[in-house]
């Protein structure tokens, strides 16, 4: 087994799942995942090894996922990722319109914050990352990590009750 083999049987699960919670898709996350270790292939020669190789993966993949997004010219709206999700769920339909609303508060805000709150809020909660493995792509400690992450989870919920104040 060549060592590429290896790191695409090591890591793969991982990439895919991070890409699958992006995404919401299981059929993008596949196929997204599937570039992502093309392109590793194609370049794992230029990888210096300054962070971990999961990680590495995981910036391809998030690099590929965006790609796909602009190629198709469209960026799927959290309305229809949301409503694709939650449609087999039994709630009534004002249930599932105040769930959507509240995920796309939450993603408003999310995208609001500045760096490195966003970046560490989105490793810990989209790609699942321990908060050592966040420190090591910073390149900083663990501890680090866990309080950025903290702050930026609170900076949301007060953004979030702030605007709920003000309606």
């Amino acid at each position: 087994m060549t060592e590429f083999e290896e790191i695409y049987r090591i890591y793969f699960k991982d990439v895919f799942l991070y890409i699958k919670r992006l995404s919401g898709n299981e059929y993008i996350a596949e196929e997204i995942t599937h570039e992502t270790f093309f392109k590793a292939m194609r370049s794992i020669d230029s990888f210096r090894g300054d962070c971990d190789v999961r990680v590495w993966l995981c910036q391809i993949a998030k690099n590929c996922y965006y790609s796909y997004l602009k190629k198709a010219k469209r960026i799927e709206s959290i309305e229809d990722i949301e409503l694709f999700n939650i449609a087999a769920q039994n709630e009534s339909l004002e249930e599932q319109f105040s769930r959507l609303d509240e995920a796309m508060r939450i993603r408003k805000e999310l995208h609001a914050l500045p760096y490195p709150y966003k970046e560490v809020f989105m490793w810990r909660v989209f790609g699942e990352l321990s908060f050592k493995q966040i420190g090591e792509i910073f390149d900083k400690s663990e501890n680090w990590a866990c309080v950025t992450y903290h702050r930026a989870r609170n900076m949301i919920k007060t953004r979030l009750e702030d605007s709920s104040n003000e309606e």
